[in-house]
């Protein structure tokens, strides 16, 4: 399934694809910590002055999606937003960083608050730093 909705976003510059309900979708691409093969995901993305905001939610999971483990172990990733292609560096926020980006996430979307609830791990929130 994931192949086909990344296909489709690429295919129409994310025309199709590049929104799920009220998420905006990006697509990320990471190097994979085990096989250095790349891996590209569709994410919801939130805006920042700096770039944009991602979620690890794994939707309340109790471990992390498999791309923010591969994007710690090789921050220098690739997303398209749309039909614009760009390099980014990720940095996992922490502390005031992170509180703050916390806060917009939910004032914005507010169903991540819930996933916060169904976890005993921190939610980590990701920016993008388009390079």
């Amino acid at each position: 399934m994931t192949a086909i909705q990344v296909g489709l976003y690429r295919l129409t510059g994310g025309k199709l694809m590049g929104q799920m309900g009220p998420f905006k979708l990006l697509l990320l691409t990471v190097t994979g910590r085990k096989s250095g093969q790349a891996r590209t995901v569709p994410v919801g993305y939130f805006e920042h002055p700096a770039g944009y905001l991602v979620v690890a939610s794994n939707a309340g999971q109790p471990t992390h999606p498999a791309w923010y483990l591969n994007l710690k172990s090789q921050p220098q990733v690739s997303v398209q937003v749309l039909d614009k292609v760009l390099p980014a560096t990720a940095e996992v926020l922490t502390g005031a960083e992170r509180a703050q980006a916390w806060k917009q996430v939910i004032a914005t979307a507010p169903q991540y608050a819930r996933y916060e609830t169904q976890t005993t791990r921190e939610i980590p929130v990701v920016l993008l730093h388009p390079n």
